[in-house]
């Protein structure tokens, strides 16, 4: 059951499953929101140009038909007699296309916003498979949409027709008007007429569009394991970091072995801990910590330094000190600088007696710690 219940869309989708689906081009659309807009830019349009409308209609009728007969006997002449004619009622319904054309391209970015997606333009063959089709068609979706369609034909079918029946008489009336009034006049109940439709399409467009936001936001609903997927994927699997970590801490304990045999003297805890410590002089402002470990790690560590003959000390204090408080591949802190100094006068003593034969030099005893770089052997005995 827990399983089930995991599956069921039930939670709000993620910021993040939001901007995947407009990435695909998925988002809220209302086309009656675009129908309203471009009904009232067509009305508004018609309003402000009828003027322009109405010259190139009674320009067209004062000259369309008045040619003589030598236009009429030359196809020619008629052709251009004609192009003119389209030319003026071209001239007389531009300002109103350009309108539409502008609010045709602004509406349906209105809701959700401009997307430009590449895979929305993909071709998905599984939308020809004539069964998904009829099961579209028979769809709760295709019924809801019928339903719609069929009560907004009826809602603004009922406003035109009561429009028409209560100015009946003026538009039979139109018929015994001149014809420039007659064109004003009925031009003005159309733009009437189309005003009380677009009025009760706000109707259709008031309950359209938090619908299709809705709609769409219960599409991007998701599960418990998607929410859980999508965190793992944005952290990553928790066994997979681990494992990648192990891996890094592996690599750079294999680098920080092949460093061992470089250094210049390895102090110790003297089984605990094992830091070994590199100096050059020309190259280096300060002794640096080339390697450091505590147990097993320290054990290897003091394992290399016998292999290649590299001096070990057992200074407890100061191995401590440089493990807790020294950076791997960084210099010692400045602190530690006369401690330092000290264990690496003995080594050079001890490189020169090794090579000239004479007797090694005592070893370093109680190597003083600056009291705020000491780390007690309790303490760290339980880190």
């Amino acid at each position: 059951m827990a399983e089930d219940s995991d599956e069921e869309k039930t939670e709000d989708p993620t910021p993040q499953r939001l901007e995947k689906a407009r990435e695909e081009g998925q988002v809220a659309r209302s086309r009656e929101l675009t129908t309203f807009l471009m009904l009232v830019t067509a009305i508004a349009g018609l309003w402000m140009t009828s003027g322009w409308f109405v010259d190139a209609v009674l320009t067209v009728g004062r000259t369309g038909f008045g040619f003589g007969p030598g236009v009429a006997d030359d196809p020619s002449r008629m052709m251009s007699h004609i192009v003119g004619q389209l030319f003026t009622i071209a001239r007389g319904i531009a300002p109103l296309l350009g309108l539409l054309v502008i609010m045709a391209l602004v509406a349906p970015n209105l809701l959700g916003g401009l997307v430009i997606s590449s895979k929305s333009l993909k071709v998905d063959f599984n939308r020809l498979n004539p069964i998904k089709g009829l099961g579209r068609v028979f769809s709760a979706n295709a019924a809801a949409e019928l339903g719609k369609a069929v009560a907004k034909s009826v809602l603004i079918g009922s406003v035109a027709a009561g429009f028409i029946y209560a100015h009946l008489g003026e538009m039979i009336g139109l018929a015994g008007q001149d014809p420039a009034t007659a064109i004003v006049h009925a031009l003005r109940l159309v733009i009437f007429c189309c005003a009380l439709m677009v009025l009760a399409f706000v109707v259709v467009v008031a309950i359209d569009v938090p619908f299709q936001i809705w709609s769409h936001h219960k599409k991007l609903r998701m599960s418990l394991k998607d929410i859980k997927d999508e965190h793992k994927e944005n952290e990553g699997d928790p066994q997979i970091k681990a494992r990648i970590r192990e891996q890094q801490q592996r690599m750079a304990r294999s680098r920080m072995m092949a460093a061992v045999p470089d250094a210049d003297v390895v102090v110790t805890n003297p089984s605990h801990y094992a830091v070994a410590l590199a100096y050059d002089g020309e190259r280096m402002g300060a002794p640096r910590v080339v390697a450091k470990g505590a147990d097993e790690v320290a054990a290897r560590i003091r394992e290399l330094a016998a292999e290649h003959r590299i001096p070990r000390l057992a200074a407890p204090p100061l191995a401590r000190a440089l493990y807790r408080h020294a950076d791997l591949d960084a210099e010692i802190p400045a602190a530690l600088y006369t401690a330092v100094a000290e264990v690496l006068a003995w080594v050079y003593q001890l490189d020169r007696a090794r090579r000239d034969g004479g007797p090694a030099p005592d070893t370093p005893r109680d190597i003083e710690i600056p009291p705020e770089l000491a780390v007690p052997a309790a303490q760290d005995a339980t880190s």
